[in-house]
């Protein structure tokens, strides 16, 4: 019997690109549900538990994680079918590409970046391979092929020679253990101002949130604990991260298994979170301390609870201070989530309206399967 589905694992890039899609929350709402998918499924999240989490069918959710295995980020935008016949080749198309994201100057050209009426009238007059196209078109075939004109930015990768051992360890425990793995982690920092939204709204006539300039409440941070097993998110507000802090947010973890058996926390590197008081209580009441790699935030199960979090209570709202802003993180959205998450007839609605797909192969963590 083939086993359960899971997202293989993520590289360095995959993980920023994700993490940075489901923390924000904007741009299409397809490719933040979709990316909220593989980031959960990743770091083990159990596919039943990820429908809950956004609101899908396990069909769909097990569609994306395979269309991920084989495709990588592309899968984040689905293939629409329709329209005419191509005009040019998949060979044009390719060359295209290749030429878009070669800078001019390797090609004797006197600048440093393409425009679409550069790259167009270049294409134009190209003895190696000559293609005639509209700069309509032209951005069309770019977009399609997921190239867009974009700043340049830097980019960091994991040092930490222990990352290939932290990851399996982690992938151990989530696949042996889930009924006594939990996830923990600092989400914000939270800021007193109105968060741009989408809402429902007449025509021409959107709501309106006032503008500031003076932030004079400070910031917070949620420290949230996630238990795999049970699917159920809890966590409180605190004024800054500290050790004292993680210690207590261990501690409620550890009171919901009191039968003494071991626990697998997945935390990051932060110094607060492995502090000698935190290492020392964690070895004498069995709780094994599982960090990420550094840089890797994205293998904590918790990092695709966070999207929804601030989906749902950040969006377009205009909190007047903390208090008011915790009291919705936990009267409102915490309640209502972990009570979904028992209760999944509540969005059988919404989910008998989302597309029913075929699933492909199984592969884990971008691993081979192995036979049983």
């Amino acid at each position: 019997m083939a086993g359960p589905v899971r997202a293989r694992r993520l590289t360095e890039e995959e993980g920023r690109r994700l993490t940075q899609i489901v923390r924000r929350g904007r741009g299409n709402p397809i490719r933040v549900r979709r990316a909220s998918i593989i980031m959960a499924s990743s770091s083990g999240t159990p596919v039943p538990a990820i429908a809950r989490l956004v609101a899908a069918d396990e069909d769909t959710v097990r569609d994306v994680i395979h269309a991920f295995n084989e495709r990588g980020l592309a899968a984040l935008d689905p293939r629409w079918a329709g329209g005419r016949p191509r005009r040019i080749s998949d060979t044009d198309i390719a060359f295209l590409v290749t030429t878009a994201t070669t800078r001019p100057d390797k090609l004797d050209l006197p600048f440093t970046r393409w425009s679409i009426r550069k790259l167009a009238a270049h294409l134009a007059r190209c003895h190696e391979h000559r293609i005639v196209i509209s700069r309509e078109r032209l951005r069309t075939v770019l977009r399609a092929a997921g190239i867009s004109f974009q700043r340049t930015r830097t980019w960091k990768e994991s040092t930490d020679p222990d990352k290939d051992a932290k990851l399996d360890r982690i992938e151990e425990v989530t696949s042996r253990f889930p009924g006594r793995c939990f996830a923990f982690d600092q989400f914000g920092p939270l800021s007193i101002r109105p968060c741009h939204g989408s809402t429902w709204a007449p025509e021409t006539k959107p709501t309106r949130l006032p503008a500031t300039y003076t932030r004079t409440h400070g910031i917070r941070y949620f420290h949230g604990c996630y238990s795999l097993g049970d699917d159920q998110l809890w966590g409180v507000t605190r004024r800054r991260k500290g050790g004292d802090h993680t210690l207590a947010a261990l501690k409620s973890i550890r009171a919901t298994r009191p039968d003494g058996a071991p626990v697998y926390v997945i935390l990051d590197n932060l110094s607060a979170n492995k502090t000698p008081k935190i290492r020392a209580w964690a070895a004498r009441h069995k709780v094994e301390l599982c960090f990420t790699p550094t840089y890797a935030s994205w293998a904590n199960s918790i990092e695709a609870q966070f999207g929804p979090l601030r989906t749902f209570t950040m969006s377009a709202s205009n909190h007047p201070n903390h208090t008011a802003l915790a009291r919705r993180l936990q009267d409102y959205y915490l309640r209502w989530r972990n009570a979904n998450a028992r209760h999944p007839d509540v969005l059988a609605a919404q989910r008998r309206e989302r597309a029913r797909v075929r699933s492909e192969r199984q592969q884990r963590w971008g691993r081979p399967s192995t036979a049983a």
